[in-house]
């Protein structure tokens, strides 16, 4: 089975064993809607890459654990969108969470998405029962205090932040999370895995700066023009939009160096290419030079 097919089929039953008859209807809607459809499912798919690597003895715990991962990513997306926060009126190319249901049954969802992505966790570890404490901790280190996403959307409430401490928390956090999560839900030490997280996760929020300059929004599927509109930190701004994608193929490139020696070695680092192209194309990346050129010129 495809890994993508996996991930969506567990995410499919992890949402489903909420609905139980009783549910609040529009609770369960609003979390639907906030998990389905869903974007590249990235964080995940190198979830399941890394446990694939190190063996995958546990396939139930290694896709629970890729299944918790984007749970709460879809949780930090809609709590992001609040009003509170960016107001979001899109997010992946329709309304966002709170636009179609609401502000407080928003906060709700998100708040029951993270819930569900420690309970799915949970019921998975039967078979390897050792393995929950350190799952638990990675992952909510991903997401909590002091370095987690939490950390990376309060270091806009500040009035100084390093770019790069902001990058680290805010989206870097997540994707070491999931190539340690990978790892230890196979039975492997993590932490040979968490250099390839940290690179893509910084790559992958630089090349959010990028698309928040010089994508479609219709192609992107959300506002653009956030990070100038709300005052926050952002790679095009300080290094210039040429400059950000040159520091977006560096980190690409130490990303695909930092994939350990293994036997999956040549798909993770193929998995890593393929999301750079989908985030920043060549195409972008040469039209970006061709007008700096003009402008120089």
């Amino acid at each position: 089975m495809k890994p993508i097919t996996r991930i969506e089929q567990s995410l499919a039953t992890a949402v489903a064993s909420g609905e139980a008859q009783g549910c609040p209807p529009k609770l369960a809607g609003a979390i639907r809607h906030a998990v389905f459809p869903g974007g590249a499912r990235i964080r995940p798919q190198l979830c399941l890459a890394v446990a694939q690597a190190c063996g995958d003895d546990d396939p139930e715990l290694s896709e629970a654990a890729a299944t918790a991962i984007e749970l709460l990513h879809c949780a930090s997306l809609v709590h992001d969108d609040l009003p509170c926060f960016d107001d979001a009126p899109t997010r992946r190319g329709r309304a966002s969470v709170h636009f179609a249901y609401g502000e407080s049954l928003a906060v709700l969802a998100g708040d029951a998405l993270i819930v569900l992505a420690f309970e799915t966790l949970a019921v998975a570890a039967v078979r390897s029962p050792l393995r929950l404490a350190p799952l638990l901790t990675t992952i909510s280190r991903g997401v909590g205090m002091p370095f987690g996403i939490v950390a990376g959307q309060a270091w806009e409430c500040e009035p100084r932040v390093s770019l790069a401490d902001y990058q680290r928390a805010k989206t870097g956090s997540l994707f070491a999370a999931a190539t340690c999560a990978g790892a230890i839900a196979a039975g492997a030490q993590p932490q040979p895995w968490r250099a390839l997280g940290d690179w893509l996760g910084e790559a992958f929020q630089v090349a959010d700066d990028i698309r928040d300059v010089a994508a479609d929004p219709a192609v992107l599927g959300k506002p653009t023009g956030q990070d100038v509109a709300l005052c926050r930190p952002s790679s095009a701004k300080e290094l210039g939009l040429e400059g950000a994608i040159q520091h977006f193929d560096r980190l690409v490139a130490r990303a695909i160096e930092a994939v350990p020696s293994c036997r999956g070695e040549a798909q993770l680092r193929a998995l890593v290419r393929l999301e750079a192209e989908r985030l920043v194309p060549k195409a972008l990346s040469d039209a970006c030079a061709m007008e700096t050129a003009r402008v120089v010129v």
